[in-house]
C-alpha cells in the first residue's frame, strides 16, 4: 500500500506516533478527517495529551502516522482559523457522528477543537513487518 492522504484520512483511525525526547516512540490511536483535500486530527484529550503538548513545545517533532501496517512521516500544524475548526468538527460529527454521538461531542467540545492539527508533508518511510 502506498501511503497518501487518500489513504490516511479513509481510515476510522491511524495510529500516530511521536518521538520523545529520550529518543523512543509514544503511539496513540487517534481518530482523522478530511476537509477538501486536507486531513487532520485532535486530541482526545485537549492539552493534556502528551503527544499533543511534545508537538506544540517542539515543532520539529518527529511524527509518524502507521495505516495498514505502512508508516510514513508527516509533520502536524496547528489549526488557529475558527471557520475551519468549525468545518473539522463538522466532519468529525459526519464520519463518527452516528457509531459514536458521545466521544464525537467531547471531540468537537472547546478543549478537543482546539487542539486541531493537519496532516501536511506525508512521507512513506518503512513498511512494517505484518
Amino acid at each position: 500500500m502506498d501511503m497518501d492522504l487518500d489513504s490516511v484520512w479513509e481510515r476510522m483511525e491511524i495510529v500516530l506516533w511521536v518521538r520523545q525526547g529520550a529518543g523512543g516512540w509514544s503511539a496513540r490511536t487517534v481518530w482523522v478527517v478530511a476537509v477538501g483535500v486536507e486531513a487532520y486530527v485532535r486530541s482526545a484529550f485537549g492539552r493534556r495529551s502528551a503527544w499533543y503538548r511534545r508537538i506544540l513545545r517542539d515543532a520539529e517533532t518527529e511524527v509518524e502516522v502507521e495505516v495498514a501496517g505502512v508508516r510514513g512521516s508527516v509533520t502536524l500544524r496547528a489549526v488557529d482559523d475558527p471557520e475551519l475548526v468549525r468545518r473539522v468538527s463538522c466532519a468529525y460529527r459526519v464520519k463518527y457522528g452516528l457509531s459514536w454521538p458521545g466521544p464525537v461531542e467531547s471531540m468537537n467540545a472547546y478543549e478537543a477543537a482546539a487542539t486541531t492539527m493537519r496532516l501536511v508533508d506525508l512521507r512513506e518511510v518503512a513498511q512494517l513487518p505484518a
